[in-house]
């Protein structure tokens, strides 16, 4: 028993073990502050993930509320990757910051809750696990403290995950009054297509499409991008998206696949409508924050298509969007977040001539906006094809017809910001920037994941064996 629950529950043992270390150093007599208190963390994350790596258990733990196998074992993994990049791409931000430890031991929080989340197998464990992952999200969407637009960001996501939540619990409380049990096993036998079983589903689907910012319950987003610190805004679109989108797959495939007529339905008209107004409301901004929000909205809709898939290829597709996701908007925060920090710029106006200063973090950005806007060869290209071959698997042709539309939308408001870098003048272009060690690691992870994840199959590969 010892031996399998440390095997099964590893990631979220070691994570906790890492938070305590970070804890014992804010709380010692000589405290480490700076870089080499960010070295120290860095290395531990790296450490987890690396750990992670070793990790195929496959077991029950908690009366089966509890469960782990090797494909949870790789989406975990993908989170713990994604925390790293985003601590290597903060360095310049945090070093000076008075509150660096309280931010990871809180980040770590967040990632633990969702490790939980993704290895639930009752809806109960599902639902604590998600407000684990999302009350700490909130205090560290408000940590620039002395900025107003910071507290705002706080506010509007708290706000707004309280409400999912509370519609999320009012659907889990209608399937368990239909059912009589939180278990999924349970619940996918007894699951059926009547009235009240339905309506569950839908508040169901609901707080999840809060939580993914899927249209029309994306209003929050854009707002808590712009406000939130810009490791803070990173984290929201990758990991906590990231983990969202693997358990939402879990749920609809395992639990409500009975009625899958039902929620395809349900799934195509929510995929349709958050491309559209991702990608339309994407083509106004001026603000890269704001404008990588909607582009993440967009993004959201392709993966709802991979699921409408139903199959093991659309778990495969939507698993490797997710790593080929991580890459991209890393990239491109990577870069934003460094100017940010350096220069306190953040619209699309002050990138003009940014070739002509920083020609490879330029030459980055493109890169990143090239996978997001899904141009061959980068790994976003593959990434949504892959996505659209499954979506194709339910013969809804239509659908397929408007993705392959909207990516050509979408090829507009990435290429503005190409054409701002490379071919328009500014009279106070950003000055040469110096990225420093991290920063510059973060950025050449992700454009080797970018590349080498498209042209090299492995990835997927793998992903579609442990499905």
């Amino acid at each position: 028993m010892p031996d399998n629950f440390f095997s099964v529950m590893q990631f979220e043992l070691v994570a906790t073990v890492i938070m305590f270390i970070v804890l014992l150093l804010r709380l010692g007599k000589k405290r480490i502050t700076g870089d080499s208190l960010l070295l120290v963390i860095n290395g531990l994350l790296t450490i987890n993930l690396l750990v992670g790596f070793f990790c195929n258990a496959h077991g029950s733990l908690f009366g089966d509320m509890f469960f782990s196998n090797p494909l949870i074992c790789f989406q975990k993994s993908i989170l713990n990757l994604g925390l790293l990049i985003i601590s290597l791409q903060s360095w310049p931000w945090l070093k000076n910051h008075h509150h660096t430890a309280e931010f990871y031991i809180i980040l770590l929080a967040s990632l633990i809750g969702m490790f939980f989340m993704i290895s639930a197998q009752n809806m109960f464990m599902v639902y604590l696990s998600l407000e684990l992952a999302t009350i700490p999200l909130a205090a560290l969407a408000n940590f620039d403290l002395q900025l107003r637009r910071s507290g705002e960001a706080a506010m509007k996501y708290i706000i707004s995950s309280a409400f999912s939540s509370g519609v999320l619990l009012f659907g889990i409380s209608l399937v368990y009054g239909a059912i009589g049990s939180l278990n999924f096993e349970v619940i996918s036998i007894g699951m059926s297509a009547n009235p009240l079983m339905i309506f569950g589903f839908v508040l169901i689907f609901a707080g999840f499409a809060f939580k993914l910012s899927a249209a029309p319950f994306h209003l929050w987003t854009a707002d808590v991008y712009e406000g939130a610190p810009v490791a803070v805004t990173s984290y929201l679109s990758v990991i906590s998206k990231g983990a969202i989108v693997f358990v939402f797959i879990t749920i609809l495939y395992r639990l409500f696949q009975n009625i899958f007529d039902t929620w395809y339905q349900i799934l195509f008209l929510i995929a349709v409508l958050t491309m559209v107004i991702g990608n339309l409301f994407a083509m106004r901004q001026q603000n890269l924050k704001r404008f990588l929000a909607f582009s993440s909205i967009a993004q959201v809709g392709f993966i709802l298509i991979g699921i409408g898939g139903n199959s093991s290829e659309g778990l495969t597709a939507s698993v490797y969007f997710v790593l080929i996701y991580i890459f991209s908007n890393l990239a491109a925060f990577g870069v934003i977040s460094l100017v940010s920090t350096l220069t306190g710029k953040e619209s699309i106006s002050d990138y003009k001539g940014f070739y002509k200063t920083n020609p490879l973090l330029a030459w980055v950005l493109t890169l990143a906006l090239f996978s997001l806007a899904g141009i061959p060869p980068t790994a976003g290209f593959f990434g949504k094809f892959f996505l659209l071959m499954a979506g194709a698997a339910q013969d809804n042709y239509p659908l397929v017809i408007i993705a392959a539309l909207n990516m050509i939308v979408s090829l507009y408001y990435y290429l503005r910001v190409v054409k701002a870098m490379f071919m328009e003048e500014n009279a106070d272009p950003i000055q040469k920037l110096k990225t420093g060690v991290s920063p510059a690691l973060a950025l050449i992870i992700c454009v080797a994941g970018l590349l080498l994840t498209g042209l090299i199959g492995g990835a997927y590969e793998y992903i579609s064996s442990i499905v």
